[in-house]
């Protein structure tokens, strides 16, 4: 039997990993941001499964962080979302909230729109809008039950001060992302009934191998770290969860951090 210290310092744990059993699907889970919530949503107790591309990487998150669950697939092909999907509810047995981080800048170098090619920009509206469309609808199943169990489920949808602002030769990526913004704003209309919240947010700009490749100049000591980044993120995330009814805040439709 226990003695009071043994449940002292049970509890004290458990107060450490506030979403401890959380179930948190992650697309794009093996750099940058993605990692970073890998990482952040583990430490604080969550079951996590991360999707990406490359099973190299896959398999090197796994070597790390073996207690998390890998799936390897491409969200911007439609053949790859409902694997993905079986996977992740397989391997969490539900999902309450899915970050779909996944992106593509479209054309590297970035180029004017003038200057883009049909199909970079064809796989940046797959990447960044397409695909979080399916594998949303993919898990609105699983997301519905959650709300029904009496958890807060949560769809993240990672967006960019690009999807408001024109900058010139991001025209695909910012495409995309204003796209991916407006869906995020619309889905959380139609599932407010369902006690689902989908949430549109800005991470700011990271020092990312993505950030590099669009911007190789940039001085990387200005940028937020994505550690940084997802700490922010996965406070929103704890806040959604344990308030009751869920998140009150309107302007929560769409977050610049």
């Amino acid at each position: 039997m226990a003695n009071k210290q043994d449940c002292e310092a049970l509890h004290a744990i458990g107060k450490k990993r506030p979403l401890r059993g959380l179930r948190v699907v992650i697309t794009g889970g093996t750099s940058g941001l993605g990692l970073a919530l890998v990482r952040e949503l583990l430490d604080q107790g969550a079951k996590v499964a991360f999707v990406a591309r490359r099973r190299e990487g896959v398999e090197q998150v796994l070597r790390e962080h073996p207690e998390a669950h890998g799936i390897v697939g491409d969200v911007s092909k439609k053949e790859d979302i409902y694997p993905i999907a079986i996977q992740a509810l397989g391997e969490l047995d539900g999902v309450d909230v899915l970050v779909n981080n996944a992106s593509s800048l479209g054309p590297v170098p970035l180029a004017s729109l003038a200057d883009t090619e049909c199909e970079d920009f064809e796989l940046a509206l797959a990447t960044n809008v397409v695909g979080p469309f399916r594998l949303t609808k993919a898990v609105l199943g699983s997301l519905a039950a959650s709300a029904r169990e009496g958890r807060r489920p949560l769809i993240l949808n990672i967006s960019s001060d690009a999807a408001i602002n024109p900058y010139p030769n991001w025209g695909a990526y910012g495409a995309s992302k204003a796209a991916l913004h407006h869906l995020s704003r619309i889905w959380d209309e139609e599932l407010a009934t369902e006690g689902i919240r989908v949430i549109s947010v800005d991470p700011g700009d990271m020092d990312t191998a993505l950030h590099a490749i669009a911007v190789p100049d940039a001085d990387p000591s200005v940028l937020k770290r994505p550690e940084a980044a997802a700490r922010e993120l996965v406070g929103m995330i704890t806040d959604v969860a344990s308030r009751p009814g869920g998140t009150s805040i309107e302007s929560m439709q769409e977050v610049k951090l």
